[in-house]
């Protein structure tokens, strides 16, 4: 329907028959109708707009009333880090290590913008800036209106794709502030991904990371309603449901407010999430604790506090769909396998559409990376879609970044390559499709052109081969040709138009064109350097240079020549999709070789384009050097978290030299029968920490020590040693309640408000020295109030000197009794150390305690 546009995003259909559309860098574009060729730039917001790697206006959506109400709506990763103001780095990062290095960051910005005729009136409206993005993807999402008139938007995590990041990364560590900022480090660490659980912490500022949003259209104030309405932080009350890494693309089922967000997947998952209803309660689907219906490996085996607590407490909200990356959507469908990335959604309307009447009410999702657009159908029409009835709707849709239904009940994609496209539907007759090769299509006059048509085709078999052509070599309503290939020689001046119409049996026809150019020939683009078989490794400086020759204008200017580096992201090296890092005008540019997982490659574009507006690309493939890296463990075959996944030892992985990878040891985990916690790693790391990966290949081993065995001791055999506060007066509040063995007394420290808030402690009597290995500690049942939620648990032989912690986590509000396990450790005495309570209150109430020692003789 339309080309020549610029990495568009976005599509959005105006009543009034106009139809607009985002470009990555920040202009809008609006044809006057689906027959209007030449687009109008309605605004130019590219000054604001951060577009580099995935960066970019990705969201527009208009007023339900447009135009009558004339607002649109964008969402758009804004070129400024936090408090600071665009244009900042003017889509450049170079000076701190490109966008992937952890140190070029960005924010989020959701804007109105008011409409006069074809073009924007007045300034930006600015409603939210957030979204604090501190690597390349995961940014900024999707903008719709619900049935209930609400503005709903959703965002990515805005941390790294490649590596397990809980704010640890970049240089300074967590430059994103995360809560309570600085380094974090497991397990109290809550940055990083874990900002798309942020609004579970409600002692600091929550972000909009991860979330879907719904707010007032005419502020950008939480819309009444609301399940957080009454939190006293904002970013919280507008938060309908979180937990997610990058819901690029979402819908809202007509007639209802249900969300339904596509979110791209790590390792294996992609996922399709329904809120059901936005005003019920914050859904949380789970990123990065979970991803699909499981434990996402890489983030359980960093023991985040964040995540345990979500294991043990409430889980996630399940996806209303997934698929592998190793699998089908369909089974049997001609749809790739592997590297995947859901990317556009759109329901069918129930009512009026021009499809067959088994897609009304139909849910089409498409995926980025497989060139695929699926239908999932819905019971009966106008139903809720069935997750098991999918069908293969286009198996070959270039590039699909964002899908919509519009005028005549078509389906409209959007070709991030620069065209937008639509699928129609004919009950009968299929018209046919026409196709043109030309040669040459320029050059100095009298110009010679050979034309074929026979690249023509039709579905229907009664048309195989029976096609008729119409040849009108310069668009002046001639008929110059009947033949399948013709000659036409064009005099000097120009530009033409070439076009063929091609008719089946029953007189349904389809037309191409092509443009000729007399006295302009087509310029040649080269590539000086680098050389073919240039390599590169992390934060190489990668310099480039190239010129282009005409045969009509010389040597080009640089300002005709424009590069774009690609990253060709792979599940295996045959089987990729691709990101924009950045674009350069000129004949020269630099950039530095960019921290991504393996396998990827680089691919170095220059496009030379001569002043009649003929082009000519050329392109080279620029591969990393790579390191094989060993992991394993003593004892060999226990588990280790590589990246995104987990996988027993030993094992290798191929990197790209200099990148950075995250490693866990899964501790504590049983093999053969037998306990093992985490003891050293070879290079001296964390138990989770990230590896820069060496120029030649490394062993990397984690030692695990073997856990004895278990026992609870019996109440007879230890005391309370003593509490910081208990309730004296009353007996239900005594501290020595932990070891009566009844649920129903507790101990309970004095609640008045001049006595201590958090922390309070208890201290248990052994009666000798032990080998502690174990607390138990059972929440009081009654109530949720006093329950603990941050601990500490500390050892000693005298009671004096008590040194470190010997465990530290969360516990879940819960009922069940609770199991924190401690690295043997002999001593007498064992104090617990509540830090917090479920509700903010200053007190802390505990029904029964436990402890467990290493069994002798």
């Amino acid at each position: 329907m339309f080309t020549g546009l610029n990495q568009p995003t976005n599509i959005e259909f105006a009543a009034d028959g106009r139809v607009f559309v985002a470009e990555k860098g920040g202009r809008i574009k609006v044809f006057d109708d689906l027959a209007d060729t030449t687009a109008t730039v309605f605004a130019d917001l590219s000054a604001n707009v951060h577009n580099q790697h995935d960066r970019g206006l990705l969201g527009l959506t208009l007023h339900p009333q447009f135009p009558t109400q004339p607002y649109l709506y964008v969402l758009y990763a804004y070129d400024a880090p936090p408090g600071q103001t665009a244009p900042y780095w003017n889509d450049n990062c170079a000076s701190v290590g490109g966008t992937n290095g952890g140190r070029c960051i960005v924010t989020g910005r959701l804007s109105r913008l008011t409409a006069n005729g074809n073009s924007m009136t007045g300034t930006e409206q600015v409603f939210v800036s957030d979204w604090c993005q501190q690597y390349a993807s995961h940014a900024t999402g999707d903008l719709r209106f619900g049935a209930d008139g609400m503005l709903y938007a959703t965002a990515g995590d805005g941390a790294s794709y490649d590596l397990v990041d809980y704010g640890h990364l970049g240089t300074p560590p967590n430059p994103c502030a995360d809560p309570p900022g600085g380094t974090m480090t497991p397990p109290t660490a809550e940055g990083g991904a874990l900002r798309s659980q942020d609004s579970r912490t409600t002692g600091d500022p929550t972000s909009l990371d991860g979330t879907v949003i719904r707010l007032d259209p005419s502020t950008g104030a939480a819309a009444p309603g609301n399940p957080s309405a009454a939190s006293p932080d904002l970013n919280t009350r507008r938060i309908v449901a979180q937990g997610l890494r990058n819901p690029y693309r979402f819908t809202i089922r007509p007639g209802t407010s249900e969300v339904w967000t596509g979110d791209v997947g790590w390792s294996r998952w992609e996922e399709i999430n329904r809120v059901v209803n936005p005003t019920a309660g914050v859904a949380n689907f789970g990123w990065p604790c979970y991803e699909g219906t499981g434990r996402q490996s890489g983030y359980d085996g960093a023991n985040l506090d964040m995540c345990e607590t979500l294991y043990t407490g409430a889980g996630q909200t399940n996806p209303f769909y997934t698929y592998d990356h190793a699998a089908t959507v369909v089974a049997g469908e001609a749809c790739p396998t592997g590297s995947s990335s859901v990317s556009g959604a759109a329901f069918y309307p129930a009512t009026g559409g021009s499809y067959p009447a088994e897609y009304s009410g139909a849910l089409f999702f498409s995926d980025y990376s497989r060139d695929c657009i699926w239908a999932m159908l819905p019971s009966a029409p106008g139903g809720l879609p069935v997750a098991t009835s999918r069908r293969t709707f286009g198996s070959a849709a270039a590039n699909p970044v964002d899908l919509a239904v519009g005028p005549g009940g078509d389906l409209y994609y959007v070709d991030h390559a620069g065209s937008v496209r639509r699928i129609r539907y004919y009950p009968g007759n299929q018209p046919p499709v026409a196709n043109i090769a030309a040669t040459p299509t320029s050059g100095t006059a009298p110009l010679t052109v050979s034309f074929d048509g026979t690249g023509s085709s039709d579905a229907d078999p009664a048309d195989q081969g029976r096609l008729r052509y119409e040849w009108d070599f310069t668009n002046d309503g001639t008929v110059d040709s009947t033949a399948a290939t013709a000659t036409y020689t064009y005099p000097a001046g120009g530009p033409y138009t070439a076009r063929l119409r091609v008719y089946d049996t029953l007189n349904a026809s389809a037309t191409a064109t092509v443009p000729i150019q007399t006295g302009n020939s087509m310029p040649t683009a080269v590539i000086d350097t680098p050389a073919d078989g240039f390599t590169w490794k992390v934060n190489d400086p990668i310099s480039f240079t190239g010129h282009a020759t005409d045969p009509d204008q010389g040597t080009l200017a640089g300002s005709a020549l424009h590069w774009r580096m690609l990253l060709h992201h792979c599940y295996t090296l045959d089987n990729c999709h691709t990101h924009t890092l950045q674009d350069f005008t000129g004949t020269s540019g630099s950039m530095f070789g960019p921290d991504h997982e393996y396998p990827s490659y680089l691919e170095l574009v220059l496009t030379a384009t001569d002043s009649g507006g003929l082009s000519h690309t050329t392109s080279r493939r620029l591969d990393p050097k790579t390191v094989d890296l060993t992991f394993d463990t003593t004892p060999s075959g226990l588990q280790l978290v590589f990246g995104s996944g987990a996988q027993a030892t030993p094992f290798t992985r191929t990197v790209i030299q200099g990148s950075s990878n995250t490693v866990s040891a899964v501790t504590p985990q049983t093999m053969a029968g037998t306990s093992y916690t985490f003891g050293t790693w070879s290079d001296g790391g964390a138990q989770s920490h990230v590896i820069t990966a060496p120029t030649t290949g490394t062993r990397y081993t984690a030692t695990y020590n073997p856990q004895a065995g278990s026992v609870r001791l019996p109440q007879s055999q230890w005391s309370v040693a003593g509490a910081d506060s208990q309730e004296t007066l009353l007996v239900n509040g005594r501290a020595t309640n932990v070891r009566d063995g009844s649920s129903s007394s507790i101990w309970h420290t004095q609640r008045l408000l001049s006595n201590p808030a958090h922390p309070h402690w208890i201290d248990l009597d052994l009666g000798t020295t032990r080998a502690v290995n174990r607390l138990y500690y059972l929440p009081r049942q009654d109530s949720t109030a006093g329950r603990i939620t941050g601990y500490e648990v500390y050892v000693s032989a005298n009671r004096t000197t008590w040194g470190s912690p010997v465990a530290t986590g969360t516990f879940p509000n819960s009922t069940a009794e609770q199991t924190v396990t401690i690295p043997p450790t002999n001593g007498r005495y064992i104090r617990l150390r509540a830090l917090g309570e479920v509700s903010g209150n200053r007190w802390t109430s505990v029904a029964e305690l436990n402890v467990g020692v290493v069994p002798t003789g």
